[in-house]
Protein backbone atom coordinates (compact mmCIF):
# COMPACT_ATOMS: atom_id res chain seq x y z
CA UNK A 1 0.00 0.00 0.00
CA UNK A 2 1.58 3.56 -0.61
CA UNK A 3 2.88 5.30 2.08
CA UNK A 4 0.51 7.86 1.79
CA UNK A 5 -2.35 5.66 2.35
CA UNK A 6 -0.83 4.41 5.84
CA UNK A 7 0.26 7.90 6.86
CA UNK A 8 -3.13 8.84 6.75
CA UNK A 9 -4.76 6.06 8.02
CA UNK A 10 -2.14 6.58 11.11
CA UNK A 11 -3.26 10.09 11.16
CA UNK A 12 -6.82 9.28 11.46
CA UNK A 13 -6.01 6.46 13.93
CA UNK A 14 -4.45 9.20 16.21
CA UNK A 15 -6.91 11.81 16.07
CA UNK A 16 -9.87 8.94 17.10
CA UNK A 17 -7.63 8.34 20.04
CA UNK A 18 -7.11 11.95 20.61
CA UNK A 19 -11.25 12.43 20.73
CA UNK A 20 -11.67 9.71 23.17
CA UNK A 21 -8.84 10.82 24.84
CA UNK A 22 -11.00 14.02 25.15
CA UNK A 23 -14.08 13.05 26.17
CA UNK A 24 -12.27 10.58 28.92
CA UNK A 25 -10.06 13.48 30.34
CA UNK A 26 -13.29 15.90 30.63
CA UNK A 27 -15.30 13.50 32.13
CA UNK A 28 -12.62 11.93 34.54
CA UNK A 29 -12.26 16.14 35.45
CA UNK A 30 -15.56 16.83 36.52
CA UNK A 31 -15.81 13.43 38.49
CA UNK A 32 -13.18 14.83 40.63
CA UNK A 33 -14.62 18.45 40.77
CA UNK A 34 -18.29 17.56 41.82
CA UNK A 35 -17.77 15.47 44.23
CA UNK A 36 -15.69 18.31 46.06
CA UNK A 37 -18.61 20.17 45.64
CA UNK A 38 -17.91 22.04 42.74
CA UNK A 39 -21.03 24.75 42.36
CA UNK A 40 -22.88 23.67 39.43
CA UNK A 41 -24.14 26.03 36.51
CA UNK A 42 -27.10 28.63 38.46
CA UNK A 43 -25.58 28.33 41.45
CA UNK A 44 -25.58 30.88 43.47
CA UNK A 45 -22.67 33.38 43.98
CA UNK A 46 -22.89 32.41 47.60
CA UNK A 47 -22.18 28.47 46.90
CA UNK A 48 -19.33 30.13 44.63
CA UNK A 49 -17.77 31.54 47.84
CA UNK A 50 -17.76 29.24 50.53
CA UNK A 51 -16.23 26.41 47.28
CA UNK A 52 -13.46 28.67 46.16
CA UNK A 53 -12.34 30.17 49.91
CA UNK A 54 -12.33 25.98 50.98
CA UNK A 55 -8.21 24.97 51.20
CA UNK A 56 -9.12 21.70 50.28
CA UNK A 57 -10.67 21.91 46.74
CA UNK A 58 -8.88 20.57 43.53
CA UNK A 59 -9.65 23.55 41.07
CA UNK A 60 -5.82 23.73 40.86
CA UNK A 61 -5.06 20.60 39.98
CA UNK A 62 -7.58 19.73 37.83
CA UNK A 63 -6.63 22.72 35.66
CA UNK A 64 -3.35 21.30 35.18
CA UNK A 65 -4.95 19.20 32.94
CA UNK A 66 -7.06 21.05 30.72
CA UNK A 67 -3.74 22.26 28.38
CA UNK A 68 -3.66 18.35 27.34
CA UNK A 69 -7.64 19.02 27.10
CA UNK A 70 -7.28 21.24 24.58
CA UNK A 71 -4.84 19.94 22.50
CA UNK A 72 -6.47 16.77 22.48
CA UNK A 73 -9.65 18.45 21.01
CA UNK A 74 -7.76 20.29 18.48
CA UNK A 75 -6.25 17.15 16.90
CA UNK A 76 -9.37 15.31 17.16
CA UNK A 77 -11.30 18.44 15.17
CA UNK A 78 -8.34 18.66 12.75
CA UNK A 79 -9.00 14.53 11.96
CA UNK A 80 -12.48 14.84 11.61
CA UNK A 81 -12.11 17.97 9.13
CA UNK A 82 -9.39 15.62 7.36
CA UNK A 83 -11.72 12.67 7.01
CA UNK A 84 -14.29 14.32 5.82
CA UNK A 85 -13.23 16.23 2.67
CA UNK A 86 -12.55 17.02 0.17
CA UNK A 87 -16.14 17.69 -1.08
CA UNK A 88 -18.17 20.67 -2.41
CA UNK A 89 -21.05 19.29 -0.28
CA UNK A 90 -19.61 19.48 3.01
CA UNK A 91 -16.35 21.18 3.15
CA UNK A 92 -18.88 24.44 4.36
CA UNK A 93 -20.10 21.94 7.47
CA UNK A 94 -16.65 20.62 8.34
CA UNK A 95 -14.92 23.98 8.85
CA UNK A 96 -17.65 25.13 10.52
CA UNK A 97 -17.25 21.69 12.94
CA UNK A 98 -13.83 22.51 13.36
CA UNK A 99 -14.31 26.22 14.06
CA UNK A 100 -16.52 25.06 17.16
CA UNK A 101 -14.56 23.06 18.29
CA UNK A 102 -11.56 25.98 18.30
CA UNK A 103 -13.83 28.71 19.50
CA UNK A 104 -15.13 26.30 22.68
CA UNK A 105 -11.19 25.69 23.74
CA UNK A 106 -10.57 29.50 23.49
CA UNK A 107 -14.26 29.90 25.55
CA UNK A 108 -13.46 27.15 27.86
CA UNK A 109 -9.69 28.52 28.30
CA UNK A 110 -11.53 31.92 29.97
CA UNK A 111 -13.21 29.61 32.29
CA UNK A 112 -11.01 27.70 33.81
CA UNK A 113 -8.66 31.30 34.08
CA UNK A 114 -11.48 32.43 36.01
CA UNK A 115 -11.74 29.43 38.57
CA UNK A 116 -7.84 29.93 38.54
CA UNK A 117 -8.11 33.31 39.72
CA UNK A 118 -11.11 32.81 42.22
CA UNK A 119 -8.57 30.38 44.17
CA UNK A 120 -5.91 33.01 44.71
CA UNK A 121 -8.44 35.52 46.45
CA UNK A 122 -9.98 35.61 49.89
CA UNK A 123 -12.01 38.43 49.03
CA UNK A 124 -15.92 37.23 48.98
CA UNK A 125 -16.72 40.16 46.78
CA UNK A 126 -14.81 39.64 43.78
CA UNK A 127 -15.32 35.48 44.02
CA UNK A 128 -19.11 36.89 43.77
CA UNK A 129 -18.17 39.46 40.72
CA UNK A 130 -15.57 36.71 38.92
CA UNK A 131 -18.59 33.72 39.44
CA UNK A 132 -20.95 35.96 37.77
CA UNK A 133 -18.41 36.22 34.59
CA UNK A 134 -17.78 32.69 35.15
CA UNK A 135 -21.65 31.63 34.74
CA UNK A 136 -21.91 33.60 31.45
CA UNK A 137 -19.15 32.63 29.65
CA UNK A 138 -19.57 28.50 30.42
CA UNK A 139 -23.01 29.21 29.19
CA UNK A 140 -22.42 30.70 26.46
CA UNK A 141 -19.88 28.30 25.79
CA UNK A 142 -22.71 26.03 24.44
CA UNK A 143 -23.12 27.68 20.77
CA UNK A 144 -19.59 26.05 20.05
CA UNK A 145 -20.34 22.96 21.13
CA UNK A 146 -23.18 22.95 19.25
CA UNK A 147 -21.79 24.06 16.39
CA UNK A 148 -18.57 21.44 16.37
CA UNK A 149 -21.45 18.23 16.85
CA UNK A 150 -23.71 19.87 14.05
CA UNK A 151 -20.81 20.85 11.50
CA UNK A 152 -18.76 17.79 12.26
CA UNK A 153 -21.60 15.32 12.67
CA UNK A 154 -22.78 16.84 9.27
CA UNK A 155 -20.00 16.57 7.17
CA UNK A 156 -18.87 13.00 8.52
CA UNK A 157 -22.50 11.65 7.96
CA UNK A 158 -22.50 13.31 4.25
CA UNK A 159 -19.25 12.03 3.72
CA UNK A 160 -20.19 8.18 4.59
CA UNK A 161 -17.88 8.26 7.57
CA UNK A 162 -20.36 8.86 10.35
CA UNK A 163 -23.19 6.23 11.32
CA UNK A 164 -26.70 8.09 11.21
CA UNK A 165 -27.42 7.07 15.23
CA UNK A 166 -24.67 9.58 15.47
CA UNK A 167 -25.64 12.01 13.85
CA UNK A 168 -29.01 11.91 15.75
CA UNK A 169 -27.32 11.99 18.89
CA UNK A 170 -25.44 14.72 18.12
CA UNK A 171 -28.31 16.92 16.81
CA UNK A 172 -30.13 16.21 19.69
CA UNK A 173 -27.13 17.09 21.98
CA UNK A 174 -26.60 20.57 20.11
CA UNK A 175 -29.88 21.44 19.92
CA UNK A 176 -29.97 21.09 24.21
CA UNK A 177 -26.78 22.88 24.06
CA UNK A 178 -28.10 25.79 22.02
CA UNK A 179 -30.61 25.87 24.03
CA UNK A 180 -29.25 26.33 27.44
CA UNK A 181 -26.49 29.04 25.91
CA UNK A 182 -29.63 30.61 24.60
CA UNK A 183 -31.57 30.85 28.15
CA UNK A 184 -28.04 31.79 29.75
CA UNK A 185 -29.48 35.51 30.58
CA UNK A 186 -31.91 33.35 32.55
CA UNK A 187 -29.63 30.75 34.25
CA UNK A 188 -27.22 34.07 35.46
CA UNK A 189 -30.47 35.56 36.90
CA UNK A 190 -31.47 32.62 39.58
CA UNK A 191 -33.51 30.48 36.85
CA UNK A 192 -31.06 27.11 37.43
CA UNK A 193 -33.49 24.59 36.48
CA UNK A 194 -32.64 25.68 32.49
CA UNK A 195 -29.01 24.47 32.93
CA UNK A 196 -30.03 20.97 33.30
CA UNK A 197 -30.75 21.26 29.42
CA UNK A 198 -26.87 22.05 29.24
CA UNK A 199 -25.93 19.28 31.11
CA UNK A 200 -27.98 16.68 29.38
CA UNK A 201 -26.75 18.40 26.22
CA UNK A 202 -22.81 17.98 27.74
CA UNK A 203 -23.20 14.12 28.59
CA UNK A 204 -24.74 13.58 24.92
CA UNK A 205 -21.75 15.29 24.10
CA UNK A 206 -18.98 13.39 25.60
CA UNK A 207 -20.69 9.93 23.90
CA UNK A 208 -21.09 11.79 20.77
CA UNK A 209 -17.38 12.93 20.87
CA UNK A 210 -16.20 8.89 21.86
CA UNK A 211 -18.37 7.50 19.23
CA UNK A 212 -17.00 9.90 16.56
CA UNK A 213 -13.07 8.88 18.08
CA UNK A 214 -14.07 5.55 17.78
CA UNK A 215 -15.20 5.70 13.85
CA UNK A 216 -12.11 7.69 13.50
CA UNK A 217 -9.71 4.97 14.32
CA UNK A 218 -12.22 2.14 12.92
CA UNK A 219 -12.24 3.47 9.41
CA UNK A 220 -8.96 5.02 9.32
CA UNK A 221 -7.35 3.43 5.69
CA UNK A 222 -11.05 3.35 4.05
CA UNK A 223 -12.35 5.48 1.60
CA UNK A 224 -16.09 6.99 1.79
CA UNK A 225 -18.21 7.70 -0.68
CA UNK A 226 -21.97 8.39 1.01
CA UNK A 227 -24.01 8.51 4.05
CA UNK A 228 -22.99 5.20 6.06
CA UNK A 229 -21.21 3.48 3.12
CA UNK A 230 -17.29 3.03 2.99
CA UNK A 231 -15.44 0.90 1.19
CA UNK A 232 -11.58 -0.21 1.85
CA UNK A 233 -9.12 2.07 0.88
CA UNK A 234 -7.56 0.91 -2.44
CA UNK A 235 -11.03 -0.26 -3.95
CA UNK A 236 -12.75 2.57 -4.88
CA UNK A 237 -13.58 4.97 -7.95
CA UNK A 238 -10.42 6.79 -7.51
CA UNK A 239 -8.32 3.86 -5.72
CA UNK A 240 -4.81 3.30 -6.93
CA UNK A 241 -2.99 0.05 -6.90
CA UNK A 242 -1.10 -1.62 -4.28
Amino acid sequence: MPSKYVDRALAQRAAGAAGIGFALLIVAANLVLIPAGMPSPGASAEEAIEFFLSTDQPTIAVSALLPAVWTLATLFAAGALAATLPGSGRSAWAYAGFAGVLLQNATFTLVVAIRLAMTTIDDSASIGTLWALHEAVFGFNGTFLALAMIGLGTAGFTAGLLARWLLVLGTVAACLQFASATLTPLIVTGHGNFSLLGLAGWLLWAVWLTGYGATLIRSAGRAHHGPGATTPAGRGADAQPD
